[in-house]
């Protein structure tokens, strides 16, 4: 595009003048009165007055940054040899810089993962991540971002845990260390070194109290580094071990594969990272659809016990009908939605029943978030945003079977 144009500044004080007319400003002279030679007085004569002009009138765009790149170097040219459109252009600037909203500094939170996979899909890793470790390297790294950013007073700012039976107070430093003390579980089935020591205690309790008095000796920047890097390390571990998915992971008070255990540490680390951030007055949103689809899976396939074990605390009513191991029974239809959704059915009447759709009794419709946030305690299943249809027996049984997965 021409230098030469039509388009106007709309803040020239010469407008409609012919030829010559310099742009006066407050505070600036023109060239006529301050004994400096610009373009109008240069002795150019009338082509250089109509360049003068012409780049004048494009003053506006330049300053918005909408110039060709020609348009961008004429006009950039000519500023140094003409003190009032010099004046003017500063001015401009300065005007559009007032217009421009304010822009969080914050990464994106994804961000990390978004490039990762686009390197990867450039170029393949060595050690290819297994799929069921993902969401674990996703939500650690997530909470590590959210964390990279904290201030020395809001790592000692409360932060309020709940879950179906109970609820405690931890600072921040104290949930980081409570998180990393239960990865240790999973750190010593890979072979990794216990982040407690030799001899630490081996229930969660125990270790979390552990783990919270170092917190109150050591500080915030160990704690953080230590998390940290066993995040990165229980990652590196599992990726070398891809066939040991069945790997079993010793939490004292229970036993899970490998690939289950890190779903449920993947879990729980978006869950406390959630409570962070609503400690400290920030957004955090939901992982990945298909990382939150393998935590809804996680939990929708533990319902059947869960169901089962309050039956035998006396909680629930008694089964229906006695149903023989593998035989057919009555079935809940859970239906997730969402993209981390999908389609469970659970057995009513005992966990080795064989769950179908042509014995569906009731069906129970929760959003993949929503059902989450039930399994970890943070909705109390009276308040849950749930469809039910069929039994109601059935369904306010697997609710509350739900919620008692929740635990710190």
């Amino acid at each position: 595009m021409s230098p030469v144009g039509d388009r106007e500044t709309g803040l020239e004080a010469g407008a409609g003048a012919g030829a010559g007319a310099g742009l006066e400003t407050e505070g600036v002279a023109g060239p006529e009165t301050a004994g400096v030679a610009g373009p109008e007085t240069a002795g150019a004569g009338g082509a250089f007055d109509e360049e003068h002009l012409a780049l004048k009138s494009l003053l506006g765009a330049w300053a918005l940054a909408v110039c060709s790149p020609e348009e961008t170097e004429a006009v950039e040219a000519h500023l140094p040899r003409c003190p009032p459109c010099a004046g003017e252009a500063r001015r401009l600037r300065d005007a559009v810089g007032l217009m421009h909203r304010e822009e969080s500094l914050d990464p994106d939170p994804l961000l990390r993962s978004r490039v990762l996979d686009e390197c990867l899909r450039r170029r393949p890793a060595s050690t290819p991540l297994p799929e069921w470790v993902a969401p674990y390297d996703a939500e650690t790294a997530r909470l590590d971002a959210l964390l990279r950013d904290m201030g020395e007073a809001e790592w000692n700012t409360p932060v309020r845990l709940h879950w179906a039976t109970g609820e405690r107070t931890l600072t921040l430093c104290g949930v980081l260390a409570h998180l990393g003390s239960v990865d240790g579980l999973v750190a010593t089935a890979l072979g990794l070194d216990d982040p407690l020591g030799p001899g630490a205690p081996r229930t969660v309790g125990d270790r979390t109290e552990t783990a919270v008095e170092r917190c109150r000796a050591h500080g915030p920047p160990f704690v953080r580094n230590k998390w940290r890097t066993q995040t990165r390390n229980i990652v590196r571990a599992a990726a070398l071990r891809a066939h040991d998915a069945a790997l079993p992971v010793d939490f004292t008070e229970f036993r899970r594969p490998l690939r289950d255990a890190l779903a449920g540490r993947a879990f729980a680390c978006w869950i406390h990272a959630e409570d962070i951030a609503a400690a400290v007055d920030y957004p955090y949103g939901p992982p990945a659809p298909e990382h939150l689809a393998r935590i809804v899976d996680f939990i929708a396939r533990r319902l059947p016990e869960a169901v089962a074990a309050r039956r035998r605390a006396g909680l629930a009513a008694p089964p229906r009908r006695l149903t023989a191991a593998g035989a057919p029974g009555r079935t809940l239809h859970l239906e997730i939605g969402g993209r981390g959704g999908g389609d469970w059915y659970v057995p009513l009447d005992s966990p080795a029943a064989l769950a179908s759709p042509e014995h569906t009794v009731a069906r129970l419709v929760l959003e993949d978030a929503e059902f989450c946030r039930l399994a970890a305690g943070h909705v109390p299943p009276r308040e849950a945003a749930a469809g039910r249809e069929g039994d109601d027996e059935a369904v306010r049984d697997v609710l509350w079977a739900v919620a008692t997965l929740s635990r710190m």
